[in-house]
């Protein structure tokens, strides 16, 4: 009873990011595709497709969840049971299960669909769902039977954004537009890969960014030669390449950018990159538009890398899918790349983060990127910071 109590105690839908009928929308879409497919139902642990199907988020996805759909009738979810009033308030669902600390979560899961009579029906597993490891997909089957590989089928249907989430792209656009201008007013001779990081973070959150599904990668001189690699407390000095790529998050929905710092005299072929860098995205955007196909965009980016000699200096996609994101990353690279043989149609609605970088591995790095909309009419970035070399 008391536990009935505490419940009742936080309103449903009360922390929503999305009014009830945005989300309902998005599992009209979803039982449509189960009905074609022959599905009864749906089961995802993806903290992305949770969020776009129920609206639930939280950093605790670490512990397992299942979000289930069903092809008829309502969604039901399945979570850690400290996580349950969180869920409460972010969604609008009236079946909410939460299992004890103690309890194996496969078996929680199994047990709420088997007494919803699913035991036996057709049943698809998102298998691309980062958290569903061998041990939980394995006793799951031994629980449920076979289930059917439901891997990309929500995910083909978030490739294209509605007009509440393209508004929250564009805000978290504006957001990391502010981290990025005070990270690069930062950077100087003197200041330590620390000290710029601390000022993206905190300007973007202060402009209004939630926390991101990935951390702001700056880097300096010969670090920022290898991939991936961020802030680690080096001091910037005259000489050195910089290279700030950030991004910031409303509603969980992120946009990115990648600028170039020159402090002082940097090699002449490091300038030269630069443009090369700048061109390929000019290139790259310009065919994203509907018509074109993703791996258009990827062959034209491509064509200009090539024709400057810097091939085995591009060793990458030309972009990816943004938008929903948890961590550990804040792109939807697993929705579409822009790749050689992705040769999904651009459609109108389609947003991409599109990086553009050359790298002379373990010497400097030089890049440039936007967060592109696609709409009807072409491709619109959403930043509006300039897109030269920074000098300083």
């Amino acid at each position: 009873m008391a536990r009935k109590r505490a419940e009742e105690g936080v309103a449903r839908g009360s922390d929503a990011a999305f009014p009830k009928e945005e989300i309902d929308a998005r599992q009209r879409r979803l039982k449509r595709a189960l009905v074609a497919a022959g599905i009864d139902l749906y089961l995802t642990s993806g903290a992305e497709n949770i969020f776009w199907l129920s609206g639930q988020q939280t950093p605790g996805y670490y512990t397992f969840q299942c979000l289930a759909v069903p092809a008829k009738g309502a969604a039901f979810l399945m979570l850690r049971g400290l996580e349950a009033h969180n869920a409460r308030a972010n969604t609008y669902l009236s079946r909410i299960v939460g299992y004890a600390d103690d309890a194996n979560p496969a078996d929680a899961v199994a047990d709420i669909v088997e007494s919803r009579g699913f035991k036996g029906r057709t049943i698809a597993i998102d298998r691309n769902a980062w958290f569903l490891t061998a041990n939980l997909f394995d006793r799951l089957r031994t629980r449920l039977g076979t289930m059917e590989d439901g891997g990309g089928i929500v995910e083909s249907l978030r490739r294209v954004k509605s007009a509440r989430e393209l508004s929250a792209i564009r805000a978290a656009a504006r957001a990391n537009d502010a981290g990025m201008s005070a990270g690069l007013a930062a950077v100087h001779a003197g200041a330590t890969e620390n000290d710029v990081a601390a000022e993206v973070m905190h300007a973007a959150i202060k402009a209004g960014s939630e926390y991101v599904g990935m951390e702001p990668f700056v880097v300096s001189g010969p670090r920022s030669g290898l991939p991936h690699a961020t802030w680690r407390r080096r001091r910037i000095r005259k000489g050195d390449v910089v290279v700030l790529e950030t991004a910031a998050c409303h509603h969980r929905y992120h946009a990115a950018s990648f600028r170039t710092v020159a402090v002082g005299r940097v090699p002449q072929v490091a300038r030269d990159w630069y443009e090369v860098c700048r061109e390929a995205f000019a290139a790259g955007v310009q065919r994203l538009r509907p018509g074109q196909t993703c791996a258009g965009v990827h062959d034209a980016v491509q064509a200009v890398i090539d024709a400057a000699g810097c091939t085995e200096a591009y060793r990458k996609r030309s972009g990816y899918s943004i938008g929903i994101a948890f961590a550990p990353d804040w792109g939807e690279g697993n929705i579409l790349s822009l790749y050689r043989g992705v040769d999904v149609a651009i459609e109108p609605g389609m947003v991409f983060h599109v990086p553009i970088t050359l790298r002379d591995y373990g010497r400097f790095t030089v890049a440039v990127s936007e967060t592109v909309e696609v709409t009807a009419r072409g491709p619109r970035i959403l930043g509006k910071l300039g897109q030269d070399l920074v000098e300083a």
